[in-house]
């Protein structure tokens, strides 16, 4: 499946990533929610060095999160899609939103993080990793995926 590819909407940007990834969680944070226009947000981590942009340029949103920290958001300019999320305090992994895969088949997460502002009808498996908050350690989460993508 090496490369995993993916874009925006538009097409105007392209990435592939070149390594397996390390790990698929959703989050339920309320920023997860606004910038997916949904109930959560996915969050496909991967070694930073692994992702190429092959078209276009993303263009940049940074944030502070509720720790304090900042988070870059890269998206599209011209259709909106956000494609990444850069953590500047954990620059060796990146999160790729992974609806902007052009595969998404063979997605299955392993955690739940920040479920305390999951919606009331979202169900929040006892098969996953849950989180009521930011997890202090991901090191469980990259175990899972391990585990489940040997």
């Amino acid at each position: 499946m090496i490369p995993y590819t993916g874009g925006c909407q538009c097409r105007q940007i392209r990435y592939e990533i070149h390594a397996q990834p390390l790990t698929l969680y959703l989050c339920h944070c309320k920023e997860c929610q606004k910038q997916s226009s949904s109930a959560f947000g996915m969050s496909l981590t991967v070694l930073r060095d692994s992702v190429v942009i092959v078209q276009g340029k993303p263009k940049a949103w940074t944030r502070k999160n509720d720790n304090g920290r900042e988070v870059n958001n890269l998206f599209c300019g011209d259709c909106g899609t956000r494609l990444f999320h850069e953590r500047t305090y954990k620059t060796d992994t990146i999160n790729v939103k992974a609806g902007t895969l052009d595969d998404t088949s063979w997605l299955q997460p392993v955690g739940n993080i920040w479920t305390r502002s999951a919606q009331s009808w979202v169900i929040i498996s006892d098969q996953l990793l849950n989180y009521d908050g930011q997890p202090e350690d991901t090191q469980p989460l990259w175990e899972k995926w391990k585990q489940q993508h040997p």
